[in-house]
């Protein structure tokens, strides 16, 4: 059976890089939410430390 397709030359990709950029374009949005909820984190936990501190130079 003889198909009516061009014939496409494969694509030429960028080795690791793309395959990279490919696996993390889906998951982006993940990646950015855990990021942030990282910071958050940090910043919580950062004026809680600073809290406890100024509270013990205060006693």
């Amino acid at each position: 059976m003889h198909h009516n397709r061009p014939h496409h030359p494969p694509r030429k990709t960028n080795g690791p890089l793309h395959r990279l950029l490919h696996w993390a374009a889906p998951r982006w949005r993940a990646a950015a939410g855990l990021m942030l909820r990282g910071a958050c984190y940090g910043l919580g936990t950062g004026a809680a430390g600073l809290l406890t501190f100024w509270i013990q130079q205060q006693l």
